[in-house]
């Protein structure tokens, strides 16, 4: 979900704004995501077209330990044939083809079909400068930074700590490793690449992809900075959730998820429990049974208690805690919750789009970073941007204790004057970005005219034939 609900705002401002018609290609591996569920999260489900190409079966191509960046690769490639005959299935042919960066092999259909194509990066303009540095890095200046644990420098951009690095880089056998690489070369032969943020945001690294005169400038094509893309509300019946959340004090309760991947230890789970009790704070928390060890680890067997505490968390914690927080089960309305005024902080997995919908809400976070970019994420987040405070012990320790997690939440919303405040600048300068005349607008307008010319080209072109 955080990399399709970019591509549904995406599509609605090409739309809304620009004038396009929008076609949606939505790439699954079983039947169990309806054309119904994503209208609920498309922005405009009578004017978006959403297209879902017939499943795909990679259960012969991976195994256990291929990981979720080589196995959403495989599965993108595995859809090409699909995506091919999707698009002879059209009535008139597309004049761009726009895809998410791990499906950057759908370049050669774009090709085929004499169409524009963009890379669409649903993460920061760092982790594109990390991206499309790779490919070029010297073995002895990636062994420094794998083997001796040194920074990683890129052009122009912050350095790369160890200790915040993307997994696929760790091990050149890795088949993550070498997807990885092969998107970064790849992207540099797209027409551009757009990247959900915006100038003022990252404007140091923006402008480090882009400068000339810079020696190794990282990106050899155009980047737009179109963002930030999150999920707008939807207009609906209130929630009991939101209902409580009306009674509660402004800027008084913390939120706590780790997104629609992320999950925790069972011990992990337990001290979070404690933590947010002894805390004092009233709080939102989205449990998941606990998973141990990695993605293939079977899920824990949800009993409960006699006051209905799921077994995985401390007994009885419902009782002890029903005045001051609730206990959500695997999902909530994350847009809504942030958005309302009764919050005032986000325990994140730190997963872009999440980040982005707190940013947007003028909502500070602790960062908590599980997986993928998300420690690069937690890094600028808390280093540079201002926005957040991150543990101590993550990642090198295993698990935060309850301490340490009593303090940040004490700290976000007793002592985070400072951060809430620029969070409140940022969701200021986001949204002047993406209204007319904004920065990220006439981004995207300068994507939408080349496309305009180019569809004039072609007609020209078969008009003259």
């Amino acid at each position: 979900m955080g990399h399709l609900i970019p591509v549904l705002e995406l599509g609605k401002r090409l739309l809304t704004n620009h004038g396009f018609t929008v076609t949606i290609f939505v790439v699954t591996t079983d039947n169990s995501l309806s054309k119904s569920q994503l209208l609920k999260q498309s922005p405009c489900p009578d004017l978006l077209n959403i297209v879902l190409l017939p499943p795909v079966d990679v259960s012969s191509l991976i195994t256990p330990t291929t990981g979720i960046l080589a196995q959403l690769a495989i599965m993108m490639r595995e859809a090409l044939p699909k995506l091919r005959s999707a698009i002879l299935a059209m009535e008139f042919c597309p004049t761009v083809l726009i895809v998410d960066f791990f499906g950057t092999e759908a370049m050669v259909i774009a090709d085929e079909f004499n169409m524009l194509k963009y890379a669409f990066m649903t993460s920061t303009a760092w982790f594109l400068a990390l991206t499309l540095h790779m490919p070029t890095i010297d073995k002895a200046i990636e062994d420094n930074h794998v083997k001796n644990q040194q920074a990683l420098l890129i052009p122009g951009c912050k350095s790369l700590e160890f200790r915040d690095t993307f997994e696929p880089v760790l091990d050149r056998n890795d088949q993550m490793y070498i997807e990885y690489k092969r998107m970064g070369v790849e992207m540099q032969k797209f027409d551009g690449i757009l990247v959900n943020t915006w100038q003022d945001l990252e404007g140091t690294t923006l402008g480090a992809l882009e400068d000339e005169k810079r020696l190794g400038r990282v990106a050899q094509v155009p980047i737009y900075p179109v963002g930030p893309l999150v999920r707008a509300i939807t207009p609906g019946p209130k929630s009991e959730m939101l209902e409580w959340l009306d009674m509660q004090p402004i800027e008084s309760v913390i939120y706590v998820s780790f997104g629609s991947g992320g999950a925790l230890s069972a011990r992990q789970t337990t001290e979070l429990a404690c933590g947010l009790e002894s805390s004092g704070q009233r709080f939102i928390w989205v449990v998941r049974p606990p998973i141990e060890g990695d993605s293939a680890a079977t899920v824990f067997k949800t009993n409960h208690r006699t006051d209905d505490t799921p077994d995985f968390l401390p007994d009885g914690f419902l009782t002890r805690t029903r005045k001051m927080g609730l206990v959500v089960p695997m999902w909530a309305p994350q847009t809504e919750i942030l958005s309302h005024p009764s919050v005032g902080g986000f325990v994140s997995h730190c997963g872009w789009n999440s980040t982005l919908e707190s940013i947007v809400n003028g909502v500070p976070m602790i960062t908590w970073p599980l997986y993928a970019e998300q420690g690069m994420n937690a890094a600028m987040l808390s280093e540079d941007i201002g926005v957040a405070i991150r543990s101590k012990s993550l990642p090198a320790k295993e698990v935060v204790a309850r301490e340490e997690i009593e303090t940040m939440v004490r700290t976000i919303m007793d002592k985070g004057d400072a951060r809430r405040a620029r969070a409140k600048t940022l969701k200021s300068s986001a949204e002047k970005a993406l209204s007319k005349g904004g920065s990220s607008y006439n981004s995207l307008a300068h994507v939408a005219n080349d496309c305009e010319t180019a569809f004039k080209y072609l007609k020209a072109k078969a008009q003259g034939a």
